[in-house]
């Protein structure tokens, strides 16, 4: 039986991010499952440093109840973050050079060093360098942001931009920290760091469990999202975004008009 065409996958999807156009799914039309979906993935990012963007870290997808109901699957994810992709704290992104723009609060690590192989999965927290309040920007590239999962992990987990703030110290305490959104100064979503799989630092361990499936390793210097602590909220045109971690401080952005 032949596969789906990993290549031609990547090719749509590259191009509807780069023109910003949405697109039909392509999971149930082409037998794409979740295996094949990552092999996408890597092809698709492989396009983008092949055109002088280098891979910054990796980010995980659907770590909130909020999120799966929002998008309707059930299952953790994980995609990969580049150097173009990541916006200056309180920088200005280019509403038009995306479909359908939605921003979600999120915590980012800074990884110290390279996990050895084989070392104990619990004892990775300690390459832990450094923690940020940060925002992801996403974009999913089909038509009305609805997709199966295997189609989100070919579309690199709907990742568009992303802002970190401040780094500081690694706290104490990650697991019920108070998480605000704030649009324009008011609060759009409420939420905590519980939200992300209890404990943010549980991200971690399995977006090295996950991406090591596929022979994904973490590298010293790369930047961890851990995933959204509240529902993601639609980018408007001028919208002033800031998100809000306590303990961790704040990070923002603006959209162009």
């Amino acid at each position: 039986m032949i596969g789906p065409d990993i290549a031609g996958i990547a090719e749509k999807l590259g191009v509807a991010a780069a023109t910003a156009t949405a697109i039909p799914q392509l999971a149930a039309e082409t037998g794409l499952d979740v295996d094949a979906a990552y092999g996408v993935q890597a092809a698709l990012l492989q396009r983008r440093v092949d055109a002088g963007e280098r891979l910054v870290g990796l980010k995980m997808g659907l770590t909130s109840r909020a999120k799966m109901a929002q998008v309707g699957v059930d299952e953790v994810i994980w995609g990969r973050l580049t150097n173009a992709m990541r916006v200056p704290d309180g920088g200005v992104v280019d509403r038009a050079a995306y479909i359908h723009p939605r921003v979600e609060p999120e915590v980012a690590f800074l990884l110290d060093r390279l996990p050895e192989p084989g070392e104990p999965v619990g004892d990775f927290a300690s390459a832990v360098r450094a923690v940020a309040p940060a925002i992801e920007l996403i974009d999913s590239r089909y038509a009305d942001f609805r997709f199966s999962l295997p189609d989100v992990i070919a579309d690199n987990t709907s990742a568009a931009a992303f802002v970190i703030g401040p780094w500081s110290p690694v706290p104490t305490g990650l697991d019920n920290l108070g998480v605000l959104l704030e649009v324009d100064g008011q609060v759009a979503q409420v939420g905590s760091t519980a939200a992300i799989l209890g404990d943010p630092r549980r991200a971690l361990d399995e977006g090295i469990r996950l991406a090591g499936r596929h022979g994904v390793r973490l590298e010293s210097g790369w930047v961890f999202l851990a995933g959204a602590a509240t529902a993601a909220v639609p980018l408007r045109p001028g919208a002033h975004v800031r998100a809000v971690v306590e303990k961790l401080g704040t990070a923002s952005l603006r959209a162009s008009s």
